[in-house]
C-alpha cells in the first residue's frame, strides 16, 4: 500500500520536469538559430561591400546603381543611402586621377526574430577597398558594361 501512495503523489512530477527541460531546450535552440542568423547577416554585409566595390571600380563615378546593388544584397537590413558609403581616393578625384574606391556599410542594426527579445543589435562597420579599373559604364566602342546595368 505504501508504494501505491508514493506513485500516486508523484503523478504530475514528470510533466513538470518535462516542461522545465523543454523551456530550457527551446530557449537554447532559439538562441542557436538567432546566432546563426547573426553570422549569416554579417557575411551578407561583407559580401555586399565586396559587390559594391567591384561595381564601383568598373562603373561611372557615383553611379546610382552602386548603392542600389549594395542595398539589394542585404534586404533584411533595409539600408538607407546614408548607411552605404562610397568614397573614391584620393579625395575629390576625377576619373583619370582616382586610384581606388572604398565601399562601406555603417549604422546598420540586426533585429532578432525572438519575440521576447526586441532589442536591435548594432552591426559593426564593414568596408571593402579596391584599386581603380575603368570607372566607365560605356567603353570607347560605345558598348555598355553589363556590370553597370
Amino acid at each position: 500500500m505504501r508504494s501505491y501512495r508514493t506513485k500516486h503523489s508523484q503523478r504530475g512530477s514528470t510533466a513538470v520536469e518535462f516542461s522545465i527541460i523543454a523551456i530550457v531546450f527551446i530557449t537554447l535552440l532559439m538562441a542557436i538559430i538567432e546566432f546563426g542568423r547573426w553570422m549569416y547577416t554579417l557575411e551578407m554585409v561583407a559580401d555586399a561591400t565586396r559587390v559594391g566595390a567591384r561595381k564601383a571600380v568598373v562603373c561611372d563615378i557615383n553611379d546610382a546603381t552602386i548603392k542600389a546593388a549594395v542595398q539589394a544584397r542585404v534586404p533584411q537590413l533595409s539600408l538607407s543611402n546614408a548607411q552605404v558609403t562610397l568614397q573614391y581616393f584620393p579625395a575629390a578625384c576625377a576619373k583619370p586621377t582616382c586610384q581606388g574606391v572604398q565601399v562601406g556599410i555603417t549604422g546598420a542594426t540586426f533585429t532578432p526574430l525572438i519575440p521576447f527579445m526586441s532589442a536591435a543589435f548594432p552591426i559593426p562597420p564593414f568596408s571593402t577597398s579596391l584599386p581603380r579599373e575603368s570607372l566607365e559604364s560605356v567603353n570607347a566602342a560605345g558598348e555598355a558594361n553589363p556590370v553597370c546595368v
